[in-house]
């Protein structure tokens, strides 16, 4: 049984999307990957998504979620530093990641969340497989 795993911030624009496209592409064998956000956004980052695609990870099809738009209850809520209280979402495990959001900064801001938000997304999912979630 894969468990649901929401990674949630507040455009649903680029950490949270990031974080999402790696799960799918590492871990599809254990997770249902979905990301939203909480507040509407027009559009995922531009630069989210070519330093992904640098990465070998798709993401021209992803747009920007709310809350509303994934499953109401989640196994595994992931918060990405919101910066905010992030609202309620029923879940059995939930953990902030305290990512910095790279909007404004240079490429290599961007190049460097996500290479992080990759370690953090396979840590999750070793985690997974060894039961410890």
């Amino acid at each position: 049984m894969k468990k649901k795993v929401a990674f949630v911030c507040v455009h649903n624009s680029c950490r949270s999307q990031m974080a999402e496209g790696w799960a799918k592409k590492l871990g599809s064998d254990v997770l249902e990957a979905y990301s939203a956000g909480t507040e509407r956004y027009p559009e995922v980052n531009p630069l989210a998504v070519q330093v992904m695609e640098e990465a070998g990870v798709d993401m021209s099809t992803h747009y920007p979620k709310l809350l509303s738009d994934i499953p109401a209850e989640v196994d595994i809520l992931i918060t990405m530093g919101c910066n905010v209280d992030c609202p309620y979402v029923p879940c059995k495990h939930r953990e902030d990641w305290g990512i910095a959001d790279p909007s404004g900064g240079s490429i290599e801001d961007y190049r460097k969340t996500r290479d992080i938000i990759k370690e953090k997304v396979k840590d999750l999912i070793k985690r997974i497989k060894n039961n410890q979630l």
